[in-house]
């Protein structure tokens, strides 16, 4: 992705201890009362919390490139059914119209505790062109999913690519996954919308909150998956190694990982190298698709300063366990 919101900054408590002096101008003395001094506190709390979301939101708002038009989006149709806010909307293939699925968008404003506290919001912000490459791919190569398990890691607030291959695939099994609570129960909204509208192939999918770094929740699907996938999730440093290990851990034996990321600095070298080191062989591709490559030239002559290939052009990496 090109902004991330958990790149806004160092955490509160460390602001906190660098700037709480220079809140009165003077050091606290016998005059201070408890009361006051907590007053002061929560006032350094909430502008704090403005500085972060403030960061959030000029990262976010930079976001110039935003698809490869690779599916057309429509207004839904409304139903009055209570559902939580959001817009839902129609995404369709424009290659394969025959593939089209029900989404629900998050329309509402950004909570500060949300951004502040859950584990990596950045998918609940809207579909990102990683995501999207990889949702066309799984349609465009759906049968290699046949008879399989198939895992979606990181997969935000739609996991776009997994639904599309329960709905293009003749697949066993598949699992939309995110570490953000709030996502996942977008998805299974989701889920359960398209499911009512008869659109999946298989009646075997599911979604559940999967933090990398939980050993329950990656220890729970230990080998299950024959094919483990996601799209822009190597950026955040903190987190490269638990998806490594998560997905070798989720993968059979015989498996392997489908993942989609652009350069975005040294990031995808960073991963491919600690995959290397698991037991990975790591096979990449840069010119993977005709249509995805002759677009990306062309934004390259003609989007300069809207589409930077270091943070936009998704390369495909193939891990399979050596050995």
């Amino acid at each position: 992705m090109e902004s991330r919101a958990t790149e806004a900054g160092t955490s509160e408590s460390e602001r906190a201890s660098g700037e709480g002096p220079a809140i009165s101008g003077r050091a606290p003395g016998p005059a201070d009362s408890a009361p006051l001094g907590a007053a002061r506190w929560k006032l350094l709390r909430q502008v704090l919390k403005q500085k972060h979301l403030n960061s959030c939101l000029r990262h976010i708002s930079v976001r110039r490139f935003e698809s490869f038009n690779l599916f057309s989006v429509a207004e839904a149709e409304k139903r009055d059914t209570g559902e939580a806010a959001g817009v839902w909307v129609q995404y369709t293939s424009v290659f394969h119209p025959e593939y089209s699925i029900s989404l629900r968008h998050n329309s509402g404003s950004l909570n500060i505790e949300d951004v502040l506290t859950s584990f990596d919001n950045t998918g609940n912000v809207c579909i990102w062109p990683a995501e999207e490459v990889l949702a066309y791919y799984c349609l465009k190569h759906s049968d290699v999913f046949r008879d399989l398990a198939v895992c979606e890691l990181g997969g935000g607030m739609t996991c776009l690519a997994g639904l599309m291959v329960a709905i293009s695939a003749d697949v066993k099994e598949v699992l939309l996954t995110d570490g953000n609570e709030k996502a996942i129960r977008n998805v299974r909204d989701i889920i359960a919308r398209n499911q009512e509208a008869g659109v999946f192939k298989t009646r075997r999918i599911s979604s559940c909150v999967l933090r990398w770094d939980n050993e329950t929740d990656v220890s729970q699907l230990e080998g299950h998956f024959d094919i483990v996938m996601c799209a822009d999730c190597l950026f955040l440093d903190q987190f490269r190694a638990s998806l490594v290990d998560a997905i070798k851990r989720l993968l059979q034996p015989r498996g392997k990982a489908m993942v989609f990321a652009p350069h975005r600095g040294n990031t995808l070298n960073q991963f491919c190298n600690l995959a290397e080191k698991a037991g990975f062989s790591v096979q990449r591709h840069e010119n993977y698709d005709e249509h995805i490559s002759n677009f990306h030239s062309k934004l390259i002559k003609e989007k300069q300063g809207i589409y930077e290939e270091n943070l936009h052009y998704p390369l495909l990496l193939i891990l399979t366990k050596s050995g």
